[in-house]
């Protein structure tokens, strides 16, 4: 098999050439992260962590969470939590379910720090806005099938999305979507990536 960065492989291979593009993309989004992360005086993970706290509910901020959704050991992630309650970023709540865990909560500044740091990809809006509707549907629906397919290989560790869901159905071959929890017809751009009404999909 020949490498997709192979210049003569891209020429003449479409797959490898969507492929090379994802690797670009996935470097801008490299180099977004870690100046904002400059800026604010942390490392990029510290910062995905605090916007990751931002947005989700508290039954995903624990250690144990952050550890899957982010690919890291638990020792690594407790090393990033206490430099964050160092900084006063953070603090840590006993979880009543559980002694054993901890709930992670944002404290006022880290909240702000947060809202700053999660504006760290807006540069990507102009390009995209400058797609068209139809476009970018076809666009967001073959990005969906690549991360699930990732997920189900094992490469992504953690998804939320509609196509994992138990509440997802795939109508007519796939080209129609339906939600049975919100009891509708769905929209490819009404298709989510990070659903909080997410629940896993019984596997056979």
């Amino acid at each position: 098999m020949k490498s997709d960065f192979d210049l003569n492989q891209q020429n003449e291979n479409t797959e490898s050439r969507i492929a090379a593009a994802l690797e670009r993309i996935a470097n801008a989004f490299k180099v977004l992260l870690w100046n904002e992360s400059k800026e604010l005086e942390l490392t990029p993970i510290q910062v995905q962590i605090l916007i990751f706290l931002l947005y989700h509910h508290e039954s995903l901020c624990t250690v144990s969470s952050l550890a899957a959704e982010f690919g890291m050991t638990k020792a690594t992630v407790s090393e990033v939590v206490k430099t964050l309650e160092r900084k006063k970023l953070i603090e840590k709540e006993q979880d009543e379910s559980d002694t054993r865990s901890f709930i992670l909560r944002l404290t006022h500044e880290g909240k702000s720090t947060a809202k700053q740091a999660a504006l760290f990809s807006s540069a990507l809006h102009s390009p995209i806005k400058a797609i068209n509707r139809q476009e970018k549907e076809i666009m967001l629906n073959g990005l969906l099938h690549i991360i699930y397919h990732l997920h189900s290989e094992g490469i992504i560790t953690v998804q939320r999305m509609c196509y994992n869901c138990r509440f997802y159905e795939s109508k007519e071959k796939g080209s129609k979507h339906y939600c049975r929890l919100l009891k509708k017809h769905l929209s490819v751009s009404a298709l989510r990536l990070d659903c909080p009404e997410f629940e896993p999909a019984e596997t056979a």
